[in-house]
């Protein structure tokens, strides 16, 4: 892009859509991070928290799983094929539901992660789909 070239050139969404997969591949891996401490019996997590089941070792291993599905997810969109694009979809909602049930151990960030997820489920359903693959 030269410098009379203005930003009106680029395709509308792109940046959003750049935005969302590097916040699914970031959200992956703090989710991962997540599981890991809560499997490890960390001490960050409130202590004596009430869980929708189980406890905070099988949250842990829940919360592990969607960090992993949602790094695939963020791998995946790149190749810009709707399947992706809708298994991105779905690994944030995924993420986002199971973030609403572990805000008992942590409350702050797992509004945190559930808002990051809400925008990339936003991002994804209004410019996801093959043009990733054409760039």
């Amino acid at each position: 892009m030269t410098s009379t070239e203005s930003y009106d050139y680029s395709e509308k969404g792109d940046g959003l859509l750049m935005f969302a997969v590097a916040m699914m591949a970031l959200a992956g891996t703090w989710a991962v991070i997540e599981g890991i401490a809560a499997i490890a019996g960390s001490k960050i997590y409130t202590a004596n928290a009430t869980f929708v089941f189980s406890n905070l070792n099988t949250w842990g291993w829940i919360v592990l799983l969607l960090g992993v599905l949602l790094l695939l997810a963020a791998f995946s969109v790149f190749s810009g094929s709707q399947f992706a694009r809708w298994f991105g979809i779905l690994a944030a909602g995924v993420n986002a539901l199971g973030q609403l049930f572990f805000i008992q151990a942590y409350p702050f960030w797992s509004l945190c992660m559930f808002a990051a997820d809400i925008l990339v489920i936003y991002a994804l359903s209004a410019y996801g789909g093959s043009r990733l693959k054409s760039r």
